[in-house]
């Protein structure tokens, strides 16, 4: 099909960039790229244009006609009046604006953040980070003009062909929602947080309608909204009512559509809108898939043979229970916490066990997760599961018993680059819905014993409710 129309969509996520081709009308993925970026919690954004130079070069992007860029979301770029990064982009995994956060909640009130915004202020969020530079980087800060996300710095360098600054900067209603200062709900901005926050006014881009083309690029290229990286992944699963995505990769998320905002004053559910005009309640975890290399570096094995021991574990891991907050974590919002393994006796002090452990711990902090969702007014009928860790067959097993409903695993995907690039022919096409897109399904697993998940999960939520106990103490 020489003639075929081509789009493409772009994950710039914390890890790498990835860009995939697909056919407008299909979705078949026709060329794939990638490129690394670099580690860490903070990272000069040019870093991540190098990465979408080398991962669309070579002639990737021959024959496409429109590109859409899915991102990281949270993540704080400042820049100056020309249009420069003023200092190192903070991502979303940076905890140094916790205390941020928690003086911006006690300033306000978790009720009225969660009222005007969907969403109550942790270390991730946009807002927080601004208030970290305003106590920490004063100067820095007032060298700032604007304020824009990952996904909006990756796409105004597309239309711009590499200039530091386009005409005018864009983001979506999905990426927006996760900054603090604006409201899945109204539809606005919320400038009036942004000066709580940051005492100053910055400029803010304008958010984009969903199949919007905001530019092109001086060879033709059309270049859609994009939005954020969950917003995408949504848009590449084409969820459906009843389902709930699981995402196991450097995060844990949880995230169904609804068709209505959301205000929970825990903090616990993002209220987040997605590319569609709709709402995207989402939960988001610190600690995933690095949670079962933890633990089968920690065992002295890989990660296939951490899936052998864990199977061979009883379910309950013999009355283990860990608490995966390897990284700290921030849903439940304990940032400051540690992993912490509980009920270790002589007899339950196995490899098997313990490898059991380490992956019902991981799944029990987004079953409480899928658990939050449900709260909110989603049914949950089916839980997609995606990310690195989704591959792994223990976890295929042990994870229908714990979130309770069947487990679908889709066909491995990008699935953040590939709803942009369905958003990248929506907007081509126009119309009130994106093109739609079939996705195949590898694996579907039913609940073996249900109730003994409920006794595993109850264990657990035993430990997290001692572990806040003791923050609080």
């Amino acid at each position: 099909m020489p003639n075929r129309l081509l789009v493409a969509g772009v994950d710039t996520s914390t890890q790498s960039c990835k860009v995939v081709v697909c056919d407008a009308e299909t979705g078949e993925v026709v060329r794939t790229g990638r490129a690394a970026h670099p580690d860490g919690t903070e990272v000069d954004p040019r870093h991540w244009w190098d990465a979408w130079q080398e991962a669309s070069g070579s002639g990737l992007l021959d024959g496409v006609s429109a590109v859409a860029v899915g991102g990281q979301q949270h993540g704080m770029v400042l820049l100056d009046e020309h249009g420069e990064v003023v200092r190192d982009a903070l991502l979303w995994n940076d905890t140094r604006s916790a205390q941020a956060a928690a003086d911006l909640v006690a300033e306000l009130g978790a009720q009225a953040w969660a009222d005007a915004t969907g969403l109550v202020p942790v270390a991730a969020t946009t807002v927080s980070k601004l208030r970290w530079m305003a106590d920490h980087e004063p100067e820095q800060l007032a060298r700032a003009r604007t304020c824009v996300l990952p996904h909006d710095w990756l796409t105004g360098r597309i239309r711009a062909d590499g200039a530091p600054a386009p005409e005018a900067w864009t983001t979506d209603g999905g990426d927006a929602s996760g900054t603090g200062y604006w409201s899945a709900g109204t539809r606005d901005y919320r400038l009036d947080l942004l000066r709580v926050a940051t005492g100053t006014d910055l400029a803010v881009p304008r958010v984009a309608a969903p199949a919007e083309v905001v530019g092109h690029t001086a060879s033709g290229l059309a270049v859609a909204a994009g939005t954020g990286d969950n917003m995408g992944a949504a848009l590449g699963l084409g969820l459906e009512p009843g389902d709930v995505v699981v995402s196991l990769g450097t995060s844990g998320t949880a995230f169904a559509r609804n068709s209505r905002a959301s205000a929970d004053p825990t903090g616990s559910v993002q209220s987040f809108a997605d590319a569609e005009g709709g709402f995207l309640p989402l939960v988001c975890t610190l600690n995933a898939a690095r949670v079962l290399t933890a633990g089968a570096a920690m065992l002295g094995t890989d990660l296939a043979g951490l899936d052998r021991l864990a199977l061979a574990g009883a379910p309950g891991a013999g009355g283990l229970t860990l608490l995966p907050y390897l990284d700290g974590e921030r849903t439940p919002n304990l940032p400051t916490a540690t992993g912490s393994l509980h009920g270790l006796t002589r007899s339950n002090s196995t490899p098997e066990n313990l490898a059991r452990a380490v992956v019902e711990g991981m799944l029990l902090n987004l079953a409480a997760a899928v658990d939050a969702v449900r709260a909110v007014g989603c049914p949950v009928q089916r839980v997609l599961l995606i990310g690195g860790a989704a591959a792994s067959s223990a976890v295929q097993e042990i994870a229908p018993d714990l979130f309770g409903v069947p487990v679908a695993v889709p066909s491995p995907g990008e699935y953040v680059a590939v709803g942009a690039a369905r958003q990248a022919a929506w907007a081509l096409a126009g119309g009130d819905s994106p093109p739609r897109w079939d996705v195949d399904v590898d694996v579907t697993v039913e609940p073996g014993d249900v109730e003994a998940g409920r006794e595993v999960r109850s264990r657990y939520d035993s430990a997290v409710a001692a572990a806040y106990r003791r923050t609080a103490g």
